[in-house]
């Protein structure tokens, strides 16, 4: 389907139908409806039902699709067009009501990405975009910033919560970067530390142990904006590979390299 721009308008309002959603549960929401997967990641009726408006209405917009998503509200089916879906990417922000949670929507044509949508629920920004046609907070086109070394760079990350095999290389990344940067930022929803990366708020980011559902859109939209995004090892396999380095074009190379020494146990230069 050549003309996956014409889906944005219905799956950008699907979008906003589940943010709306969870923005509505927010302030009456009880703590007792928490459930664990596992060692802190955390789910509720809200992300479940989210997935659920999702699946239904994005299942509508392109009916021979498959899905990918976090809640497994339907079976994982990889087609020639799959979207790749989390409901409440944040969901412990939103579970302590702290206001940084999203939704997140890839579109996949076989191994590539065409579409992406993030919906900063809080902030009303829906960062979105489509294959050669750009990308959008809203209405107003966006693009990855300028700045052109890694020391004035603001960056994003996301602190390990419950794989912490790589926690000293990613404490010896974190206390070069520290040095090294005007600061980072830990916003807890990668998702939006992506679509912030592509609008320029961020320079760039990295985290280890994401998920594809965390990662579709964002970094869809971070290359769609003029940046690059990469793996741990600098390859292309972010979306299944477990890690993800996005930054504007002139400071990924210096940004990856600390990032790539460090985790592949080269201690950065203090």
């Amino acid at each position: 389907m050549s003309d996956i721009h014409k889906l944005m308008p219905d799956a950008a309002a699907l979008v906003r139908q589940a943010g709306q959603f969870i923005l509505g549960e927010l302030k009456g929401f009880d703590e007792s409806s928490v459930e664990t997967k596992s060692v802190n990641q955390l789910v509720s009726y809200v992300d479940k039902t989210a997935e659920e408006i999702l699946v239904k209405g994005l299942g509508k917009l392109l009916p021979d699709a498959g899905f990918i998503t976090e809640e497994d509200t339907i079976g994982r089916e990889t087609k020639q067009y799959t979207w790749i879906i989390d409901p409440l990417d944040g969901t412990t922000n939103f579970i302590h009501k702290v206001p940084v949670f999203s939704v997140s929507v890839g579109l996949n044509n076989g191994d590539e990405t065409v579409a992406g949508l993030v919906f900063d629920i809080c902030n009303d920004e829906l960062f979105h975009g489509s294959k050669g046609r750009g990308a959008f907070r809203n209405t107003e086109p966006i693009t990855v910033s300028v700045v052109d070394s890694l020391d004035k760079s603001l960056l994003a990350t996301g602190f390990p919560y419950y794989d912490f095999e790589q926690m000293q290389q990613y404490l010896d990344v974190l206390r070069k970067l520290l040095k090294q940067t005007h600061g980072l930022r830990r916003m807890g929803s990668a998702a939006i530390d992506l679509a912030y990366t592509a609008c320029g708020r961020f320079d760039g980011f990295f985290e280890y142990s994401l998920n594809p559902w965390d990662v579709a859109a964002g970094a869809f939209l971070v290359k769609e904006s003029g940046g690059c995004v990469a793996d741990f090892k600098g390859g292309k396999d972010y979306l299944f590979g477990k890690t993800i380095i996005a930054a504007n074009p002139t400071i990924m190379e210096e940004f990856s390299n600390v990032i790539t020494q460090g985790f592949a146990g080269q201690a950065p230069n203090q």
